[in-house]
């Protein structure tokens, strides 16, 4: 055994030394290596986001070291070799071969889709990496071989501009599970907030599409709360326009103003960017000025671009009927002094006026220039006693009934002094206007219905039994949760006001005053509903469109602060909302009386929503003359004659909708008032009496009285929606009592004139939720191929075979001079089409109760952090408030 000296052993530890060095010197080059491939490929990432090509070297797939994901939707490059698995590679995983899923990641969430072939080239991965081991010339010549992918971007109008985005953003679509959740990039606009991605929706079989909006975006005027969560923390926060947020979101949450609830997930995200695009909706969906709303931009962009159009069509302020109508009448604004003449010579008002006193609201500001007033009062005595009114508003006429009596709107006179006198002298000028000179009905509205706060009160109940509450409860308390909102009641309250005004018009024969406060809130729904009873033009779509025009936006309904545009809580109620679901029971009681169907009831409320149409974004006419005006002289934009700028118009549905998808707006039961047949080869009109209609048109059960809640009908029964009425709401003065009881009685014994007055029935059942517009984005409230739709698609595939029959006969019976008057007939109104005579043909597979919204991708009943969304609403007070919840370091 060979003794070592201490030399030798110094030796040789020091030979171990060395090669330990080199040892730990090749791992951490090794390391060094892979965190700068790890560098390059983020650099690489976010250079293709800018479209600008970067070669990056890439280990093979099981190299240990994996490319990080990039954007969704950003350019790439060619698609891989079909050996290489890009989903492993965007998962930092080994590759799964053999059509096996790949596992999902802590925590649940499902691993971003494969990449697939589209027309823009291969996208739907958050990974555009190379697969093979490219250096130096090889990895620009495989790159130059390579065709570029075309970005996904946002569809922007004019004058819309990109404000925020952040990519790797993922929408929640399903509630008990992620792999049908999307991916994509969220942006910001100054319009809208939009969700990007080239994956299809899954689950959903149908989309009614808006020709302003992505499938999945929300106006930033329908965004009611916004919410941030971080799932580390466990905090959450509703962001106000001008607040700090202290912690990175993982979650972002948007609660709409039309009961929709959108969740993003920023597993994947940038936490820098996600906390910016937060707070970037935050600050745009809750603008300080009028002027920050997106109309001005757009309307700006307009008048700066003449030759820009949208969807294809100028989008001028015109008011146009464009909903797919063989008339194609235009919509009356109301704006000039012939829209007003016109109406007065159609309701046949022979004693009333045209007043041009208000010309460049030199009287009042939130009047119209021109209304109609009676004849015997002349100019100088209206600007005398405009004085002694609230907000100098003097009576409006509102409609004329075949029997000289007037409907009629007047504020309060807030000088007492001056009231009787000048009270007396109105209503000595409307009783002079009536051909019998009856005398006139006043009705003090503030003290006969619900007050604006009552009817927001109500309003937020009800959003919260409809989207917050769980459908789990039993069904005695949701309808006792329904009955504790007021919600119906208040509807019944209105309907059964309006018929007892009606009756004073129609059995009386006298002129009605409707008072209020300022006159333009609870008068405008009140009169509305008065004219949709008693006149069956305003039951077709253009007289509708004409009715809100005039009583709404013309008479100065606030929509401004109604709508809450603005974010000021304290001046929003729904009270146009309320008029729309009051005219939605009339068309429930009556279908074939309406030209129009609900859908359109609720897309009219859902315009309310989107900043672009100036019909619903002021609170007067005059508010629109000089902030439009102001904004004009800031963009050194020439108005010359015009007063004002001219805002895209609602009434002008080709904006939005296709003429195809209009067709929704009929409804297939309507009968007009004459009906075309053909008798020896030519048209005839054929003109229906009342006997010719059934009282089973009515759908009424004769067990009902008359729409009078009787006494036993005042307590309900349990697990019913008999609401219990006020007492003062239930009984009329004794006077009137008996006559009206006894009137409303004979009406209902016999059959309806659909094209003469309805009224309403308010007893019992009779008032009903409205479940299409109140749960169409409830997914449990779904039902698939049930709900009113089936029917509505029989009747449609009924009176379209009935629309082929009279066809067929006009090409067989007509003439060279016949053709030209029947062309307007010749197309389909309806929106299902028969495939021939007698259509057996099955309902369509993408019907459904909630048809033609589509619930998927809306949430509700989701926890927050392990607590139910209804106890985290409660504590949070959603749809009550934008204050903080907390303030969180």
């Amino acid at each position: 055994m060979t003794t070592l000296t201490a030399e030798t052993k110094f030796d040789m530890a020091k030979c171990c030394f060395v090669i330990g060095v080199l040892y730990l010197y090749n791992g951490c080059k090794a390391w060094c290596g892979g965190f700068s491939l790890r560098v390059a490929q983020r650099s690489a990432a976010e250079t293709l986001c800018l479209g600008a090509p970067v070669a990056v070297p890439s280990r093979r797939p099981g190299s240990g070291i994996a490319s990080s994901p990039l954007a969704q939707g950003c350019p790439g490059e060619a698609p891989p070799p079909a050996e290489v698995d890009r989903a492993s590679l965007a998962s930092g995983l080994p590759a799964w071969r053999g059509g096996d899923p790949a596992p999902a990641r802590p925590g649940g969430s499902r691993r971003p889709p494969a990449p697939r072939e589209t027309k823009a080239g291969w996208q739907g991965s958050p990974l555009a990496s190379w697969p093979e081991v490219v250096h130096g010339r090889q990895a620009e010549d495989h790159m130059a071989s390579e065709p570029r992918i075309k970005k996904l971007e946002p569809v922007l109008l004019p004058g819309e501009i990109v404000v925020n985005e952040v990519n790797f953003v993922r929408k929640c679509i399903a509630t008990d599970t992620s792999q049908y959740d999307l991916w994509g990039k969220l942006v910001c606009t100054n319009f809208k907030i939009s969700f990007i991605t080239d994956d299809p929706m899954p689950l959903q079989k149908f989309h009614y599409k808006n020709l302003l909006l992505g499938e999945h975006d929300v106006p930033l005027t329908c965004i009611e709360q916004i919410v941030t969560v971080n799932d580390t923390k466990r905090k959450q926060k509703v962001l106000g326009p001008n607040q700090k947020l202290k912690f990175n979101p993982t979650e972002l949450i948007i609660y709409c103003k039309d009961f929709r609830i959108v969740r993003f997930r920023f597993d994947e995200a940038g936490p820098e960017s996600a906390k910016k695009v937060c707070l970037a909706i935050a600050h745009y969906s809750q603008p300080t000025d009028l002027q920050l709303l997106f109309a001005f931009e757009y309307v700006g962009e307009i008048y700066h671009n003449p030759a820009k159009k949208v969807n294809g069509i100028d989008p001028g302020g015109g008011g146009g009927g464009g909903i797919g109508s063989a008339s194609g009448q235009q919509t009356p604004l109301f704006e000039t002094y012939s829209d007003w003449d016109r109406e007065i010579k159609r309701t046949g008002a022979s004693e009333w006026r045209v007043c041009s006193i208000n010309e460049g609201y030199m009287i009042s500001t939130c009047l119209p220039e021109y209304f109609v007033v009676p004849s015997s009062l002349a100019d100088q005595d209206l600007k005398l006693y405009s004085y002694s009114f609230i907000g100098r508003r003097m009576p409006l006429w509102s409609w004329n009934h075949p029997n000289g009596s007037a409907l009629v709107r007047m504020a309060n006179i807030k000088d007492v002094l001056q009231q009787r006198r000048i009270d007396q002298r109105i209503c000595n000028a409307i009783t002079r206007s009536h051909p019998l000179r009856s005398d006139v009905y006043k009705s003090d509205l503030d003290k006969c219905l619900p007050s604006i706060q009552e009817l927001q009160a109500a309003h937020i109940k009800l959003k919260q039994l409809c989207v917050n509450e769980p459908f789990e409860e039993t069904e005695e308390k949701w309808l006792s949760s329904l009955e504790n909102t007021h919600w119906l009641e208040y509807i019944r309250l209105f309907l059964k006001h309006s018929a007892e005004l009606v009756y004073m018009m129609e059995c009386k024969h006298v002129s009605v005053v409707l008072q209020e406060e300022e006159g333009r809130d609870l008068s405008c729904l009140a009169a509305s509903l008065i004219q949709v009873m008693l006149d069956p033009y305003f039951r077709t779509i253009v007289g509708f469109q004409s009715l809100i025009q005039k009583e709404w936006v013309m008479a100065g309904y606030q929509f401004l602060d109604r709508c809450n545009h603005l974010k000021r809580s304290d001046k929003e109620s729904p009270l146009f909302l309320m008029f729309l679901d009051c005219v939605w029971q009339l068309l429930e009681q009556y279908p074939a009386a309406f030209e129009f169907s609900e859908m359109y009831l609720i897309i009219l409320h859902d315009s309310a929503r989107i900043s672009l149409f100036g019909t619903f974004l002021f609170n007067c006419p005059h508010q629109r003359v000089k902030e439009s005006t102001e904004f004009a002289i800031s963009k050194n934009i020439q108005l010359g004659d015009e007063k004002g700028l001219k805002f895209p118009c609602v009434w002008d549905w080709s904006l939005q909708f296709t003429s195809r998808d209009r067709l929704l707006f009929h409804n297939p039961l309507y009968i007009g008032k004459s009906a075309p047949c053909v008798q020896n080869g030519a048209v005839r009109t054929f003109k229906r009496s009342k006997k010719n209609y059934s009282s089973t048109l009515r759908g009424v059960p004769p067990a009902l009285k008359n729409g009078i809640i009787s006494e036993q009908e005042f307590f309900p029964r349990r697990n019913s929606l008999i609401l219990k009425l006020k007492p003062d709401f239930l009984q009329p003065a004794e006077s009137q009592s008996s006559s009206m009881e006894q009137y409303f009685r004979d009406w209902f014994a016999k059959p309806v004139d659909l094209h003469g007055m309805i009224l309403p029935r308010i007893s019992g059942t009779q008032i009903k939720l409205w479940k299409l517009c109140y749960f169409r984005w409830v997914p449990e409230a779904q039902i698939n191929h049930g709900g009113f739709i089936t029917a509505f698609h029989k009747v449609s595939l009924l009176a379209d075979e009935v629309d082929m029959l009279n066809r067929n006969l006009r090409q067989y019976k007509s003439n060279s001079a016949l053709q030209g008057t029947c062309s307007e007939l010749d197309q389909s109104r309806m929106y299902f089409r028969a495939n021939g005579f007698k259509d057996t043909s099955a309902a369509p597979d993408f019907l459904s109760s909630s048809f033609p919204f589509s619930p998927v991708g809306n949430l509700c009943r989701r926890s927050i952090l392990g607590t139910p969304l209804s106890k985290f609403l409660s504590g949070a007070k959603i749809w009550l408030s934008t204050e903080t919840l907390a303030n969180e370091d």
